[in-house]
């Protein structure tokens, strides 16, 4: 039987034990560090196999075309086609990440001919590392409105309105523009504000 004084004493050394315990216990481990993002291909392989060829789920899911039968008009009706454009506005609006991460405007040893000249008409790799890395943080507003008007194409899918479609893509297409006549070919962009200002239409007011 444990008396009084040997049940105290059992205490005392719990006590203790568990003081050295936490005395001794190993730190917490550190936090997770951040992955290393590093890139895999140039910002034109990006554009060339990820960002044009799934914006054309969106730029094809509708519009109006006048043949020599008639007008014929394209939008997205059933599920297979709805889940065509989704699946554009999503991989788009993830793909506006992969711009954010610093890499080259062109791959190792890619030649273009359009930027030999004085007066070449798109700029070279390097002249579009230059413009990007001179300020980043515009080269990323183009990224992040590109996303923007990518999400909004989303919540337009979920809501089924063809109508709400043709006009994003036309932003979508505004934006796309807008960035190229930034990095790739700023010269063209005098003839086409000009050519923008000839096509506006103004409502005459009565």
């Amino acid at each position: 039987m444990l008396t009084r004084g040997r049940l105290l004493a059992a205490a005392g050394l719990f006590l203790a034990a568990a003081t050295a315990s936490r005395c001794t216990s190993a730190p917490p481990p550190p936090a997770a560090a951040q992955p290393d993002l590093s890139p895999a291909v140039s910002i034109l392989e990006l554009m060339t196999h990820i960002v044009d060829p799934i914006a054309d789920n969106i730029f094809d899911a509708v519009g109006t075309d006048v043949t020599a039968k008639g007008t014929v008009e394209t939008r997205p009706t059933t599920d297979e086609e709805w889940a065509k454009v989704m699946a554009g506005a999503v991989t788009l609006a993830e793909a506006t990440n992969l711009l954010k991460i610093p890499r080259r405007a062109e791959p190792p040893g890619y030649v273009n001919q359009w930027t030999v000249g004085a007066n070449a008409p798109e700029l070279s790799g390097d002249q579009i590392d230059a413009h990007i890395n001179a300020d980043r943080a515009k080269w990323n507003s183009f990224a992040d409105e590109l996303r923007v008007i990518a999400l909004e194409v989303a919540d337009i899918v979920k809501a089924r309105d063809a109508d709400k479609l043709f006009d994003a893509g036309g932003r979508l297409d505004k934006a796309c523009e807008n960035c190229h006549l930034e990095y790739w070919y700023p010269g063209d962009r005098k003839a086409v504000l000009e050519d923008e200002a000839k096509r506006a239409v103004y409502e005459k007011k009565n």
